[in-house]
């Protein structure tokens, strides 16, 4: 808990370390109240650090029972001992060792960070500083050891052991107890270092890498789960085959385990050679989990595995340079995703969430550069900006240089700094030499916070057949930073003909035409202009083709151009925002109260055009036909009033609804499939594309509709299926609601992960009295405050995902939530600061709304004790 303000954390403060730890041996005698923890250090004095400076050795929630220096007893009157270190003195020269031994109790580490008990089992969290809740140590990234862990048990209670690496030797002990010693031998950050006891089963396969070498794999769950880690194992034999064929690396240890933990801050967690997963991120069944879910868990065990050369084999310096290993692997996981489904789908689903929730994070004050200048507390840097907007820098390297260039680039970084801890610098420097460029311009991506706005300017000479682009650029000023420089920006374009074809599009004074119809411009000047020759009359531009680069572009577009660019763009990515910016046209023509009858006909026209054309990507499809999110809609509105921009965007989807009801009605009809239990892309379009049918459907709440839901509802044998038709159901009138609501968790309620989407489709229920059904689930027998999947499924939902309720006139869900953060302050402060960024955008807001919310952050700002975490959101929140 906060004691005074805290302190800032800055990156121009970094030093060496003063100490290199060479070898770490640790033995926990493990038990849930009173675990003893040995640690025996192997250092010597860093030659680069300072000569004079005390052994610093970061501690919190520690017993300390006793230390000892080349194995004699230190007394209390050698050592400094506070609340967050232990420092010793008097040191000898040369290497030397250092034991020291402490209790914690895992029990009560209701925050989950370093080692505490979830559903009886020990498990840790070490990233990014929860090792020192375990023993004294210098916890920091680039303090890299080789670790040997033995840990003791009640064999009974805790019969299987695990740790890093590899397993070195295992045995009885008297009086029921048991060990096991784990070896990795390869050297990590103390952030890495991970253990997990508890009585689970195993689901085992091998994996033979690309040189011949054989890896056993094994997935851990509770018993009553290991029926549903099928998907996870294949997932990560997926993961290792891609990983040698895109990036050429190979996994380096003899085994890779994955643990699924019920009670986890995060979604997963890279340890080496042991990953810590949410179970959200490993346990499916096509009765439990959604497509969704499938896909997620693809992907989230594809990120933890590519980690281990982006991340473990090398990692942070510091904790500044996070996106360094979290961008780099985002990119890596989507690129993974997208080899192996969807690409459209993928880059649009990436590009939905930048746009929807980072834009939003760029615009408001907890604005923060990709890598950031300063911090007070960590753990609130695990942000957007850092993992999605890292990951589109890295994207955008691959763009400028291409993909065997960009081949090249992690080449060099690889052989270059494994087993390093290194910097966003390091990164770029490789992809500079490999190449023979100069990217000291776009490194500013990683300095500068705001999302860029690009404008462009078409002027057409239908004489000269020429086509000139004026752009230019300008970034916004954010927190610290009034004034910024221009970036470099790869803006894809393309040309399309009167008749819709793709034209080359070949710039003045070149000789010859592209070989593509997509090119890449390089704007890197506050303007810059360009020019294309031989183009006929009628010509329209498709710009930011997919989506090159992470900005905001204004250019003139007549709502005709939208409906063509929809019809007729070749880009997937391009052909789905113009549908989105036609529908956000109508909406916002809506809201500000003026007719919107002829927009409205344009978007009907369009979206039966589309829907009648059809495509071989049916999940491409439906997302072409779905209305953009509230989120995105807000975006093009200074001061939003929620209630008004929820009851617009409704209207336009009911009259979607409505006029194309016989479309809707044909789609569902053709592709609904009752048997179909696959998850492979056909049969996921088939669910997605029936499902956004079902929704337009169920908006009418006519006799037909509610017979459609409930149907599906009873007769599906899927969870995508069954949760789509209770969505439906919950948001309509339909007379047996509280009976589907009330059957679906009776038939569920065993299984945690299922609950958890029962308890986020009704926080999320646009109908009124969405709070009030909250607070009555808060008082659920299955709801748990402190366990995270249950704070974000509902509290987070209903927060983040139900503006309708949320934004009250009365600022009632305001009040809800700082009551909320102000409980989970005391008992996970990790999820309480993530809980509290639903308030930070309050500037977003009409008047009233923003005075509301101020107020409800300023009674969390205000509030005793108040952890760190929650301090730095709050006060950033607040700051003029």
């Amino acid at each position: 808990m906060r004691n005074g303000t805290p302190k800032t954390i800055r990156l121009r403060d970094y030093k060496v370390p003063d100490f290199i730890v060479e070898t770490v041996d640790l033995l926990f005698d493990l038990k849930e109240e009173n675990t003893r923890v040995t640690s025996t250090l192997t250092l010597r004095r860093n030659p680069k650090g300072d000569r004079e400076a005390p052994l610093h050795l970061d501690g919190e929630n520690l017993t300390l029972i006793s230390v000892k220096i080349a194995g004699a007893p230190v007394g209390a009157k050698d050592y400094l001992l506070s609340e967050e270190a232990l420092q010793l003195r008097h040191l000898p020269d040369g290497p030397f060792q250092v034991e020291i031994v402490t209790e914690i109790n895992p029990r009560e580490n209701t925050a989950l960070e370093g080692l505490y008990l979830s559903s009886g089992m020990f498990c840790t969290q070490c990233e990014a500083q929860g090792f020192r809740k375990i023993t004294y140590f210098p916890d920091r990234p680039d303090v890299m050891a080789v670790y040997t862990t033995t840990l003791i048990a009640e064999k009974h209670s805790y019969p299987v052991l695990l740790s890093n690496g590899n397993l070195d030797g295992r045995g009885d002990l008297l009086d029921g107890r048991h060990f096991a010693r784990w070896v990795d031998p390869f050297p990590k950050p103390s952030y890495l270092f991970a253990l997990v006891a508890g009585q689970l089963a195993c689901l085992e396969d091998q994996y033979t890498t690309a040189s011949g070498r054989n890896v056993t794999l094994q997935v851990f769950a509770e018993p009553q789960d290991i029926d549903k880690c099928g998907h996870a194992l294949e997932s990560l034999k997926n993961a290792m085959r891609w990983d040698e064929e895109r990036f050429g690396r190979e996994y380096d240890l003899d085994l890779y385990m994955i643990v699924a933990v019920s009670h986890f801050n995060m979604g997963a967690m890279e340890n080496k050679g042991l990953n810590i997963f949410n179970t959200k991120y490993v346990l499916a069944s096509p009765e439990t989990a959604t497509d969704s879910d499938y896909e997620h868990i693809e992907g989230v065990i594809g990120h933890e595995y590519f980690h281990n050369w982006t991340g473990n084999r090398i990692t942070c310096r510091d904790w500044f340079q996070l996106s360094l290993k979290e961008g780099l692997t985002v990119y890596r996981d989507q690129e993974f995703s997208s080899d192996r489904h969807s690409r459209p789908v993928k880059r649009i689903d990436e590009v939905n969430m930048l746009r929807n929730r980072q834009f939003v994070e760029d615009a408001g004050p907890l604005a923060h550069p990709v890598r950031p200048d300063s911090y007070i507390e960590i753990n609130n840097f695990y942000t957007l900006t850092v993992y999605e907007k890292g990951a589109e820098v890295v994207r955008m390297l691959e763009t400028l240089l291409g993909r065997e260039g960009f081949r090249k680039g992690t080449d060099l970084y690889f052989d270059r700094h494994d087993g390093q801890a290194v910097t966003c610098d390091d990164f770029i420097r490789s992809m500079e030499d490999a190449n023979q460029v100069d990217l000291t311009q776009f490194k500013l991506w990683y300095s500068q916070a705001g999302t860029p706005e690009v404008i462009i300017d078409e002027s057409y000479d239908p004489v000269a057949e020429t086509l000139t682009l004026n752009v230019r650029q300008s970034n916004a000023p954010s927190p610290g930073q009034p004034d910024k420089l221009p970036q470099v920006i790869p803006l894809a374009v393309g040309l399309l003909g009167p008749d819709g074809q793709d034209l080359l599009p070949k710039l003045e004074g070149e000789k010859e035409l592209p070989s593509r119809t997509t090119r890449v411009l390089t704007v890197s000047h506050q303007e810059d202009q360009f020019t294309f020759v031989g183009v006929p009359q009628g010509t329209i531009l498709s710009a930011l083709r997919d989506f090159s680069a992470p900005v905001r572009l204004q250019q003139s577009r007549t709502p005709e151009e939208l409906a063509f660019l929809l019809a007729h763009d070749s880009d997937a990515f391009n052909q789905w925002d113009a549908g989105q910016l036609l529908a956000t046209l109508a909406i916002q023509k809506s809201y500000e109260g003026e007719d919107a009858s002829g927009l409205m006909m344009l978007l009907v026209k369009a979206y039966e055009s589309v829907a009648q054309r059809g495509a071989s990507d049916l999940s491409h499809l439906a997302l072409l036909l779905a209305l953009p999110d509230f989120d995105y809609v807000a975006s093009f509105i200074r001061e939003v009033d929620p209630i008004r921009l929820h009851a617009a965007r409704e209207g336009v989807r009911t009259t979607l609804a409505d006029r194309l009801s016989g479309a809707w009605a044909a789609l569902y009809d053709v592709h609904h499939e009752s048997d179909s239990r696959q998850f492979d892309a056909l049969s996921i379009g088939r669910r997605r594309l029936k499902n956004l049918c079902l929704d337009y459907l169920s908006t009418l709440d006519t006799a037909e509709s509610r017979a459609l839901c409930m149907n599906q509802f009873d007769q599906s044998p899927t969870m995508t299926d069954r949760i789509a038709a209770l969505n439906a159901i919950v948001n309509s009138n339909h007379p047996d609601k509280n009976e589907a609501l009330d059957r679906f968790y009776q038939t569920w309620k065993e299984e945690d992960l299922v609950v958890c989407k029962w308890f986020t489709l009704q926080a999320t229920c646009r109908r009124p009295g969405g709070l009030a059904a909250v607070q009555t689930l808060m008082q659920h027998p299955a709801f748990d405050i402190r366990t995270p999947n249950h704070v974000r499924s509902l509290i987070g939902a209903f927060t983040q995902s139900n503006p309708a309720n949320f934004h009250t006139d009365e600022g009632d869900g305001y009040r809800f939530l700082a009551d909320q953060v102000i409980e989970l302050n005391g008992i996970n402060p990790q999820i309480a600061s993530r809980m509290l960024t639903a308030l930070t955008a309050w500037r977003r807001f009409d008047p009233s709304r923003q005075l509301l919310m101020q107020g409800a952050l300023e009674r969390v700002a205000h509030t005793p004790n108040l952890s760190s975490d929650v301090y730095e959101v709050a006060s950033k929140a607040l700051a003029k």
